[in-house]
């Protein structure tokens, strides 16, 4: 699994290029007499492999492709190298989320040596594209064809890193929905030293800035948290020191959940502005719904095998980012998120316990034996 692991990360795989990580992943699918399926759109690599001809799809959601590096000058070791030092292997991607894949094929491997009597089908769905821009269509187009076809994944675990502290303390059973957006706005250029003459565009942001920033959206509920707004980035000016600009351009975004709907936060954002009299233009981008799992096939299943392995209970939650789960959610499906520490993904040195992702392919072995139990 670690050598597996070492060849997939010595790929730089950039989103959105897979760069040959399927194919390697491939290879070793199909020693499982896995049916392996490349579906590709755009610049967008996808690779769908299925196993078995009966009862519910089960499925493992995840991606190849990786972020930047950044400055690779400040990298103990090189970022594709997949070094390891001690108990840490370091490299991009290592955690986010090539090291769950890595421990998901391992599990395959010893599930299928147990000889079991399957009773559902195993299918992979990976995607180069998850840490880009989806607008290009990837694991969204997949799902509506796969819709259209009248074909459904029943049960979807996806590997992204969730945990916190130690494998498996933390699962993510939903996720908030991401509503973005950007905002111009408007006043009247002229020369600094003429007020009377000048609408400042920057002033009239920092009163909008402070009402956004101090409104309640919502409360949240036991699941979710209450849902937050942030402002990614403001720009303005002419250049010139003695120019007051006739605009100003704001990037923000709300991690918003169950309790507030796209509708809900346009209406309540854009009657903050007509209340200061702003004169605005917007566009709204929606990124994706928030969605949760309320069945309890997979989350028992999930839930057991890591009182199982690991000892204790995860905390059952729907917080960080988005993920791919949330185009599968649209089917019905019951997604549940589980994969490594989250504390050095995007970073410099990301790394993650070998330890760890051997305790990680524990789990996911025991999941595979928990749910040819439960779905006999």
């Amino acid at each position: 699994m670690i050598k597996f692991l070492q060849d997939l990360i010595q790929i730089e795989s950039l989103s959105p290029r897979d760069e040959g990580c399927f194919d390697i992943i491939e290879d070793r699918l199909n020693k499982l007499n896995f049916n392996c399926e490349r579906i590709n759109y755009l610049n967008v690599e996808n690779l769908y492999a299925t196993f078995g001809d009966k009862g519910k799809l089960f499925c493992f959601l995840g991606h190849t492709d990786v972020v930047p590096t950044g400055p690779v000058e400040k990298w103990t070791y090189p970022p594709f190298s997949g070094h390891i030092e001690g108990d840490l292997l370091y490299g991009r991607g290592t955690a986010d989320m090539k090291g769950s894949i890595a421990a998901f094929l391992e599990s395959l491997d010893e599930f299928f040596a147990t000889n079991p009597n399957l009773n559902f089908r195993i299918a992979i769905l990976l995607t180069s594209n998850e840490e880009g821009d989806a607008e290009d269509g990837f694991i969204d187009k997949i799902v509506d064809d796969m819709i259209e076809r009248d074909e459904r994944i029943d049960l979807c675990l996806v590997g992204e890193p969730t945990s916190y502290e130690k494998i498996g303390d933390s699962v993510r059973i939903g996720r908030r929905g991401s509503l973005g957006g950007s905002l111009k706005i408007l006043g009247k250029q002229g020369h600094i030293a003429y007020p009377e003459n000048v609408n400042n565009p920057i002033f009239s942001a920092s009163d909008v800035i402070v009402e956004l920033k101090n409104t309640i959206w919502d409360n949240g509920n036991a699941i979710f948290q209450p849902t937050s707004f942030q402002i990614s980035n403001i720009h303005s000016g002419t250049g010139a020191k003695n120019v007051v600009p006739g605009e100003l351009d704001m990037f923000f975004n709300f991690r918003y959940s169950t309790e507030s709907t796209q509708e809900t936060l346009v209406n309540e954002f854009e009657s903050i502005l007509k209340k200061l009299n702003i004169e605005y233009e917007i566009n709204w981008r929606l990124s994706g719904l928030p969605y949760l799992t309320t069945e309890d096939n997979l989350k028992d299943v999930v839930v057991k095998s890591i009182e199982n392995i690991a000892g204790y209970t995860p905390d059952l939650n729907a917080k960080g980012g988005t993920s791919d789960g949330r185009f599968v959610a649209k089917m019905g499906t019951e997604i549940v998120e589980l994969g490594p520490l989250n504390d050095t993904i995007h970073q410099i040195d990301e790394h993650i316990k070998i330890s760890e992702l051997w305790t990680l392919k524990n789990i996911y072995t025991d999941i595979l034996k928990g749910l040819n139990s439960k779905l006999s």
